[in-house]
């Protein structure tokens, strides 16, 4: 894609280039209310101080709705609509470019140039939406069928459903939080051997402290009860994406899921990164994704075969000591199902979606040991450890430690488009 030039200073290599402009949730010193905002290069534009100040004044289509930027989540702002979207992420690229058609608007207006961008560094962010319902999916071919073999053997990896519908559960919203949150190791019910007679859990901090490296789609659009969203019209009904790390308990896990899944072992963190890519952003790293050697219902059928994002997936751990260790490089590129499908195929019985719902995409892995998703599937469930830098190992995360998750679109270092981090550190269980 062509380079968008830019008056502003933004880093060659930004993950917040021209060319992306992600939306997100701030708040600032002195200024404590939670307000909408964009990433641009190192630093972020307020639209709630923009709007004030007439900064979409050659925008007819949003001055009705100004009053969106002012809201403490994205929800009001992303239920007008993709179009409008679309139109306000353009208005804003105009506004910064070399060659605006607006330079009184931003661009030799100094005033307001201080008094709307600030350095990301000195700002904080929250949870960009207020989220009503979060559903997480497994549409991870290759986690699928490395978990798979770990306890069922390769001839049974995978479930016989896996290729005909996107899987998925309901998890807890309640617990979905922006990346820099602490997550507190969970404590639970922990079955210590397993190949006893009689089998009596114990109760005990989580030993088996997992990751799970995912996107997440927002749903911008709300379909009634009874009315399923069509594979023709899913996509339409997506805001962006955002990271994901769905946290997992895998010995609570391990004694709790039989017969209807996981509960306590994923209902106490999942995080997300602060800034979301909107739809359009992405639209032109759409790819294809890992072939269906299986014939679809008509329902669940694209027309395009593009329809996986390229997205290049990095996680880090670092440890208490400093120490800093890249676990898993891999590509989103590694899913069977893609976010419209996953849509279609969750309110195909009516079920009714609404503005702000997130969906999860299941842990993503590549073929190679580099590039799985999760410790469970490095480590062979704990039978081997993970050599770290500094001589340190690990089978499953200990308190302290530190993980990001990093992604990124493209290879022109002037035209990135990315996600920023999705970090969080573990602490210590509480005693009870």
């Amino acid at each position: 894609m062509s380079t968008l030039r830019s008056w502003f200073n933004i880093p060659r290599g930004s993950h917040f280039s021209l060319a992306n402009i992600p939306f997100g949730i701030i708040s600032t010193t002195p200024y404590e209310t939670p307000r909408v905002a964009v990433a641009i290069g190192d630093h972020v534009l307020d639209l709630e101080i923009f709007a004030a100040n007439n900064g979409f004044s050659a925008l007819s289509p949003i001055q009705p709705h100004q009053h969106v930027f002012s809201q403490p989540n994205l929800n009001a702002f992303a239920a007008l609509g993709r179009p409008v979207h679309s139109v306000v992420r353009k208005y804003i690229q105009s506004v910064f470019a070399d060659d605006t058609p607006y330079p009184e608007v931003l661009k030799t207006n100094s005033h307001l140039q201080k008094q709307a961008i600030y350095p990301l560094k000195e700002v904080k962010t929250h949870l960009p939406f207020k989220i009503g319902d979060y559903t997480d999916f497994y549409a991870g071919l290759n986690h699928a069928y490395n978990v798979g073999v770990l306890f069922r053997g390769p001839a049974n990896a995978l479930q016989p459903n896996f290729k005909h519908l996107p899987v998925g559960y309901h998890g807890r919203a309640s617990s979905v939080v922006v990346s820099g949150t602490p997550i507190r190791r969970p404590n639970g019910q922990i079955l210590e051997n397993p190949s006893a007679e009689k089998k009596v859990p114990t109760f005990s901090p989580c030993r088996k402290l997992d990751i799970e490296l995912e996107l997440g789609a927002f749903v911008c659009k709300a379909n009634n009860m009874g009315e399923p969203v069509p594979i023709t019209e899913a996509e339409e009904s997506l805001f962006g994406v955002v990271l994901m790390n769905d946290w997992s308990a895998r010995d609570i896990q391990a004694w709790e899921y039989v017969p209807l899944g996981p509960f306590n072992s994923k209902n106490f963190g999942t995080t997300i990164s602060a800034w979301v890519v909107l739809a359009d952003a992405l639209k032109p790293f759409l790819a294809k994704g890992l072939d269906n050697d299986t014939e679809l219902l008509p329902y669940l059928k694209e027309k395009q075969t593009e329809n996986i994002y390229d997205i290049k997936l990095q996680v880090n751990l670092k440890t208490k000591t400093g120490n800093s260790t890249t676990l898993s490089k891999t590509n989103s590129r590694n899913l069977l199902w893609s976010f419209p499908q996953m849509l279609t195929h969750h309110t195909i019985t009516g079920c009714p979606m609404q503005v702000g719902d997130l969906l999860g995409s299941g842990t993503i892995s590549g073929l190679e040991a580099s590039e799985r998703g999760s410790l469970l599937e490095q480590n062979y469930n704990g039978k081997s450890s993970i050599k770290l830098s500094g001589g340190e190992e690990r089978k499953f995360l200990e308190d302290g430690d530190e993980i990001t998750i990093t992604g990124v679109c493209g290879t022109n270092e002037e035209a990135l488009v990315g996600f920023g981090e999705c970090s969080g550190r573990i602490e210590p269980a509480l005693k009870l």
